[in-house]
């Protein structure tokens, strides 16, 4: 794995709804070796641990990396003040990407800040990625247009029925595994909504992989903090988030572990 160190200009910057940004940054070296679900930890003046944030957008020919998060805590809200021309103290990237088969049809499923890391797919596959994204009510609502032009179906969930189809993502996701041809589900999002979405696929005999989040220190698989269980050959062991996943199958995964 080829991650890359250092302070790199902003060079867009936009807010997409209340306490979530966008934010562009001009990386050639890391955008180059950057990978469709991979991460970044990016450093918050003033405070020693980085903070992981997903990777939205992989712009190689322009060498630009694209982050879309929420403010959650101090780190963020820093992290968020910057501006155009300032620079971002940059790891990355970081981690296992989704890997998803070329020549077959997906399905990504996201959940509130879990949809940025997803957008990549839709530029991947077009056509070819039916797009079901979850959020709790209109004022949450990001990125589904971005989904759409890059041509992929994509259907809005709210929690309240604001917009789109009331109610949670796994109903039109049974629909979409129905209709058949369907050779992966990728996911990302709440911890619940990922379960609902694992069960679905197993009950359909569909291949899925699941984005986790998790609390990180390091990023690079040294200090164990983003341990999760995980199953491979029939033996359970703890599997780093950082740098194991943060895409895992979700057949090794033991979301009670």
């Amino acid at each position: 794995m080829s991650y890359f160190c250092d302070k790199y200009p902003v060079i867009e910057k936009k807010t997409l709804a209340g306490g979530i940004f966008s934010i562009t940054v001009k990386c050639p070296e890391a955008a180059a070796a950057a990978e469709v679900g991979q991460f970044a930890n990016i450093l918050a003046e003033g405070y020693t641990l980085r903070r992981p944030i997903s990777i939205c957008d992989i712009d190689k020919q322009n060498g630009t990396l694209r982050f879309v998060f929420e403010v959650r805590g101090k780190g963020t809200e820093i992290i968020s003040r910057v501006n155009v021309g300032d620079n971002l103290d940059i790891l990355g990237p970081l981690g296992n990407g989704f890997n998803a088969p070329a020549g077959k049809k997906i399905v990504a499923v996201g959940g509130g800040i879990g949809v940025p890391p997803l957008l990549g797919l839709a530029k991947q596959f077009g056509e070819d990625c039916t797009a079901i994204l979850g959020f709790r009510s209109y004022d949450k609502v990001i990125l589904d247009k971005e989904f759409a032009a890059y041509g992929a179906k994509t259907i809005v969930c709210t929690d309240d029925g604001s917009v789109g189809y009331h109610g949670v993502v796994t109903t039109p996701l049974t629909e979409a595994l129905a209709a058949g041809d369907v050779g992966m589900v990728c996911a990302c999002g709440p911890e619940p909504m990922i379960k609902a979405v694992v069960k679905e696929c197993e009950d359909n005999n569909i291949p899925c992989r699941v984005s986790l989040e998790q609390r990180m220190g390091c990023g690079v698989g040294a200090c164990v903090v983003c341990s999760c269980m995980t199953v491979r050959g029939g033996k359970e062991y703890y599997a780093r988030v950082c740098k194991d996943g943060p895409v895992f199958d979700a057949k090794e995964v033991r979301f009670d572990g």
